[in-house]
């Protein structure tokens, strides 16, 4: 089949190369986000999707609305028989979804209807979910919700961050994706309507929502902190200036009043509404990331002194 990629970010190159490497398939263009300024020297960067797309000599395309008109007749000159998406990070409309005869094919990772949104695998580990996985479904107006052609499952394992996860289902949703396409060309899948029951949402993560609530129990604080790693990055107030703060530990101890810092020869605790946890690695302003014990010793942190 003629494909027409979209996607923007890394986690979308495991896809994008095993539908260039694929057998009967030809990835004609990929659309992604526009480039974006970054560093210091604001320096226009492609995206991870269309350096690769570049790297093999494919057609990108960058429109700033998918529903622009100049964007819709290219995809038309194009002729693709199917468009998979892989985290493409905009809105399609119908004008294009209904130009490929086999639609837009959307890797999603979760099992839906679990977790429909931009964030499914912070929500996930967040959510303290055992099983987590991957979906192939046709994408329709309604968000996440269209049906389904198959998933892949995946164990939420107990000290993941949601980057390890997604690292994870990068991969075996790439596969997963591959087989979709597969199996859309010869016929042999047919997609199934989602259920009705179990349908939930996770919208995107803002930095607020990554700021630990210590009042909280400490597994709550722990699934909070691996879910927001690494991005948008989990993070406290101290002495009112941000700490970034990597992946927590829960132990046993002396339970302390949340947010209170107990400061150890080889460990910093935290106080929560229940037992400690240890401080990782931390980050101030300014600062590079090192261990938290060393951080407090620079710091000097007084008894009694607290994170926020």
């Amino acid at each position: 089949m003629r494909l027409v990629f979209a996607g923007t970010p890394a986690v979308a190159l495991p896809s994008l190369r095993a539908l260039i490497e694929s057998d009967g398939h030809e990835v004609v263009a990929v659309v992604t986000r526009p480039d974006a300024t970054a560093g210091r020297g604001r320096k226009l960067l492609r995206s991870p999707i269309g350096a690769l797309a570049d790297e093999h000599g494919i057609e990108v395309l960058t429109p700033r609305r998918a529903g622009d008109p100049d964007f819709l007749a290219r995809l038309r000159e194009l002729a693709p028989d199917c468009c998979p998406v892989v985290a493409y990070g905009a809105l399609l409309p119908q004008s294009a979804l209904d130009i490929p005869p086999h639609g837009w094919i959307n890797l999603h990772f979760s099992l839906l209807p679990a977790w429909r949104g931009a964030a499914p695998v912070q929500a996930a580990v967040r959510n303290g979910d055992e099983i987590t996985g991957a979906s192939t479904f046709r994408i329709v107006k309604e968000l996440d919700a269209g049906p389904v052609f198959g998933v892949v499952t995946e164990a939420v394992r107990e000290r993941d961050t949601s980057g390890d996860l997604l690292d994870r289902l990068a991969e075996s949703g790439a596969r997963l994706l591959r087989s979709t396409v597969d199996g859309v060309e010869d016929g042999s899948l047919v997609a199934v309507p989602q259920q009705a029951d179990g349908v939930s949402y996770a919208p995107k993560i803002t930095v607020e929502d990554a700021r630990v609530d210590f009042t909280a129990p400490a597994a709550s604080v722990d699934r909070q902190v691996r879910a927001t790693t690494p991005e948008p990055g989990a993070w406290a107030e101290f002495r009112g200036e941000r700490l970034k703060l990597g992946p927590v530990q829960p132990v046993d101890g002396e339970q302390l009043p949340p947010g209170e810092l107990l400061v150890e020869r080889k460990q910093v605790l935290v106080g929560t509404a229940s037992r400690p946890v240890r401080l990782g690695e931390v980050q101030a302003q300014g600062k590079k990331r090192m261990a938290a014990t060393d951080w407090a010793r620079g710091v000097r942190v007084a008894p009694g002194e607290r994170v926020s």
